[in-house]
């Protein structure tokens, strides 16, 4: 009896053991395939991620002055990337940000004001930024990118009307690159910038409408 119940409980005990074994190992199995699955993800993603080139990239605007004449400014700091398979324009996905630290209508004093609270108050809100949601096809080389603005903390839907992608090139360091132009127009006391004068005949100094455009060159650097 002694001897059956020593076989039964070493009999168990091997069981039990193989069950622990068999659970580690599928386990250790799931993680590698979790594991490798998430690689390949993060490589399929990664080889179709441009980054926006700062240099050779900038936001503009447009406002009526008197609302007679276009006054233009610059932001020259974007930064960002852009995620395009090269082929479909389905597959853009952009996530910019745009340092309004960096505003340049070509007049000292003016660019000041627009740095303080009257305008983007950029000592709270030094950065604006796009995120896209949805692309549509316009024909041929258009597409039409819906995405959320936000400017001081305020985020509001806009549609860029978008020239490009352009097609691959090569620089002469092997960098690939490709680049877009885009245009919208939105409206500035949407986002809280409410700052005017009125003049005499009821007119504003400042229009309330705000020409945008963007031209962005964005690249992946050379395989080594």
């Amino acid at each position: 009896m002694k001897s059956a119940f020593k076989t039964k409980k070493l009999n168990s005990t091997f069981a039990l053991s193989s069950l622990f074994s068999l659970s580690a190992i599928m386990a250790l199995g799931t993680t590698v395939t979790i594991a490798d699955n998430a690689a390949i993800a993060a490589g399929a993603t990664s080889a179709n991620v441009w980054n926006i080139d700062s240099s050779h990239s900038d936001a503009g605007f447009a406002v009526k002055h008197l609302m007679i004449s276009n006054v233009k400014g610059t932001f020259t700091n974007v930064a960002g990337t852009v995620e395009y398979d090269g082929k479909n324009p389905n597959s853009i996905k952009v996530d910019a940000t745009i340092d309004t630290t960096t505003v340049n209508t070509g007049d000292k004093g003016r660019d000041e004001h627009l740095r303080g609270a009257d305008f983007f108050d950029t000592e709270k809100f030094p950065k604006m930024t796009f995120k896209s949601k949805k692309v549509k096809s316009l024909g041929k080389g258009k597409v039409a990118i819906t995405g959320d603005l936000t400017i001081k903390g305020v985020t509001k839907e806009v549609v860029l009307t978008v020239d490009g992608p352009s097609k691959e090139v090569k620089d002469p360091w092997g960098n690939t690159k490709i680049a877009a132009s885009a245009t919208t127009k939105i409206q500035r006391k949407d986002f809280g910038i409410t700052y005017n004068k009125v003049m005499d005949n009821g007119g504003t100094v400042i229009s309330d409408d705000v020409a945008i455009t963007l031209e962005i060159e964005a690249g992946k650097k050379a395989e080594k």
